[in-house]
């Protein structure tokens, strides 16, 4: 039976709250989900990061959820996405640690995911990487794009007021694959009303094993 786990990973600012969510059968991966940004209301708990964490149980991947920095019971003061991207890799960390023969899924939404692009462009350990509602006009810093080398799922809605479908298709498609680029139609940057479309390329994905192809 499938299960969730609430527990607490060291992080570089201190204790990070989490959820591991087990899948019904031994895990076949490990994977790490980002929340949306702190400072707007992002946490572990969203709709968007808790329906990309079940997608991945359904698929046989045990699914970290966590709070950044300052979040919830997680210590520390949000530090502008600088000090959040080690958190992402404290995440990464106690992933490896836990399920060390597994290979390793990195994702998550809007804040989340542009957090999750620069963790994977540092560290190695991530096979595969999923992308979802990109804030591509919140960002710097696309070159980040071009370093990721690993499969990746881009799902983003057509209507995204941070980055629309025109936008993400002129910068994903040119990259080189394995790269998969989802547009959700008439969906905005919450996939409002929109979540089982999102859940379902996401979960379509999975089932494909993408970090078989890293």
């Amino acid at each position: 039976m499938a299960t969730s786990e609430s527990l607490d990973i060291p992080g570089p600012a201190g204790r990070l709250e989490a959820i591991l969510m087990h899948p019904e059968s031994e895990p076949v991966a490990a994977g790490v989900v980002c929340h949306a940004h702190p400072l707007h209301g992002g946490m572990m708990h969203f709709k968007v990061i808790f329906r990309a964490a079940k997608a991945l149980q359904e698929n046989g991947v045990a699914a970290l959820r966590f709070n950044f920095r300052g979040v919830g019971r997680s210590e520390g003061v949000h530090d502008d996405g600088r000090g959040e991207r080690d958190d992402v890799r404290a995440a990464l960390d106690f992933a490896a640690r836990r399920f060390a023969s597994l290979p390793l899924v990195l994702g998550g939404f809007s804040f989340g995911a542009a957090m999750a692009l620069h963790a994977a462009a540092a560290d190695a350990r991530a096979r595969a990487l999923f992308v979802l509602g990109l804030p591509l006009t919140k960002m710097n810093d696309l070159a980040v794009l071009q370093a990721v080398e690993t499969p990746r799922l881009f799902v983003q809605g057509e209507r995204d007021e941070f980055g629309d479908g025109e936008r993400i298709r002129g910068l994903v498609e040119p990259l080189p694959p394995p790269r998969e680029l989802r547009v959700i139609p008439d969906s905005d940057h919450f996939f409002t009303g929109h979540l089982d479309e999102m859940q379902g390329e996401l979960s379509r994905w999975i089932a494909g094993r993408p970090w078989a192809a890293a």
